[in-house]
């Protein structure tokens, strides 16, 4: 039940001071969070103590709970680029996350094309083929599974760690693409042979290859969020 509340009570919490609602400097107290969810002061201690590891806000003793400003945000935590995504500034938060994800994957697509095992070419190659099934039949629930698994497996394959560390964010990214509607009724056709592409060039040692297919997939996105834009 303690473990219910506490997730309950950080999955409304935490969006409220993404979207600004707790404004920066603005201070609350465990009473508050307490009398606010009707939950006790070890529920609401449990929760703040998550906040801060994220650097959402500062707990001290004199001060309370005090919003942090937005420039010192784990951005890189799931959670707050999932609660960013569903707020007031998802597109331009939308906008940094396709930035960052054009200037790595593509790098590590090239790098998983000369370091990748024998195993992950055979895994990479069957990934793009359920992506392909999946997407032309419009099963955006099973597409999303085998785009989050391809995506990270690149980043792991690259065998660099600093890498292979974004994969939560990467599958955050497009869980929420899917999750937020922000994902066409059926996967592009241009972007499924994209995947193909990148799978076939790693598959067959293709860096330049792998980074030129796997930057087509980064542009696709780009594009489909400048729609959403306009």
């Amino acid at each position: 039940m303690a473990t219910t509340l506490h997730h309950d009570v950080l999955a409304d919490l935490g969006p409220r001071v993404v979207s600004g609602e707790l404004r920066e400097g603005e201070s609350i107290t465990l009473e508050w969070v307490g009398a606010e969810y009707d939950v006790s002061r070890t529920v609401a201690r449990e929760v703040i103590q998550v906040l801060v590891s994220m650097h959402l806000v500062d707990s001290r003793r004199r001060t309370g709970i005090t919003a942090r400003p937005h420039q010192e945000w784990d951005v890189y935590n799931s959670d707050v680029i999932r609660w960013r995504l569903a707020g007031p500034g998802r597109v331009a938060h939308l906008h940094e996350l396709s930035q960052l994800r054009a200037a790595i994957e593509p790098a590590a697509a090239e790098m998983a094309a000369a370091r990748a095992s024998a195993e992950v070419r055979t895994e990479v190659l069957r990934l793009s083929e359920a992506l392909e099934r999946t997407g032309a039949a419009g099963d955006l629930r099973r597409f999303l599974e085998h785009d989050v698994r391809f995506h990270q497996l690149l980043l792991l394959a690259s065998g660099n760690p600093m890498f292979s560390a974004l994969t939560d964010v990467v599958e955050a990214v497009l869980r929420a693409r899917t999750e937020l509607d922000l994902m066409p009724p059926e996967p592009k056709s241009e972007a499924r042979a994209h995947h193909v592409a990148v799978a076939r060039a790693v598959a067959g040692s293709d860096g330049p290859g792998a980074r030129r297919a796997m930057t087509a997939i980064c542009l696709e996105v780009a594009g489909e969020l400048d729609e959403l834009v306009d």
